[in-house]
């Protein structure tokens, strides 16, 4: 960690085949984004697909500001980057250009190319703020903009009967805040339900990460990975996040229900443009 309180590392893209030859801690090293929330932190991961820049941020006694890494080339974080920012823990307040937005749990915040002197705050520092962060590259500056979750496109999905029953709320959408590449939503499993994303899907043309939060303690979710008939698993904690490359299934099934974060960067922002995996594909 340095002295402006970031911390960042880098992950490199990983090819089917060598995923396929990977062992239990070569998956999760590759794959698996842990401790992204630390008291007083800011903690990034660089990534490689489609240069995806996965964070978290959690400030405590003082507000901590989002400065320039060394990946982005950048004299500023944002001179040539979105960024998407989701809460999912005390209330919090983001400054970025002048402006000041506070979200609670389940919020979330669009900043556009070019917004500058970005920080993150606590209202309270007995319940710290968690801020779920997302940026990708980008080509014109969109307007800033904060979604309540109230605002959110809401789709009810699956049943009871499959154990998929889910409430999924898009952020950015075809009708609403327009950004260059980032899609984000949430995912919510209803009381006894438990698996997401299956029948599963890949889709090439964009790279994909998930954050699961809302696990109780001693609950873990198995989360699936790898082509349709070369899967493998990753068993997940709470507020942990895994990266999906646009050649991988991405799936999950839990010990209990939860809540899960997805976002996309890539060549489109088009939700349904996935290409289906038949439950026979699957090895």
């Amino acid at each position: 960690m340095n002295q402006n309180h970031t911390d960042f590392t880098s992950r490199f893209a990983i090819d089917p085949a060598a995923a396929a030859a990977m062992g239990t801690d070569e998956l999760r090293h590759n794959f698996l984004i842990e401790g992204l929330f630390q008291p007083g932190c800011i903690s990034l991961t660089y990534t490689h697909y489609d240069r995806m820049i996965v964070g978290g941020a959690m400030p405590v006694a003082a507000p901590l500001p989002l400065q320039a890494i060394k990946p982005t080339g950048t004299a500023n974080f944002l001179d040539r980057r979105e960024m998407i920012i989701v809460s999912i823990g005390g209330t919090g307040v983001v400054k970025a250009s002048g402006q000041s937005y506070e979200l609670q749990a389940r919020d979330m915040l669009y900043l556009g190319m070019g917004a500058n002197e970005v920080s993150f705050a606590s209202a309270n520092s007995a319940e710290p703020a968690k801020f779920y962060l997302l940026s990708a590259p980008a080509h014109h500056s969109h307007p800033s903009r904060l979604i309540r979750i109230g605002d959110a496109k809401r789709l009810d999905l699956g049943s009871q009967a499959t154990c998929n029953e889910r409430s999924i709320f898009q952020f950015i959408h075809a009708e609403g805040v327009k950004t260059c590449q980032l899609v984000v939503g949430m995912t919510q499993l209803a009381s006894g339900s438990v698996w997401n994303t299956m029948p599963c899907h890949v889709h090439d043309r964009r790279m994909e990460a998930y954050l699961y939060f809302d696990l109780p303690e001693a609950a873990r979710v198995f989360h699936f990975m790898g082509e349709p008939d070369e899967t493998r698993h990753l068993v997940m904690r709470n507020e942990e996040a895994v990266l999906s490359p646009g050649w991988s299934i991405h799936s999950g099934a839990g010990t209990s229900n939860y809540a899960f974060i997805w976002a996309m960067a890539g060549d489109n922002v088009d939700y349904t443009d996935v290409d289906p995996v038949s439950m026979e594909e699957l090895r």
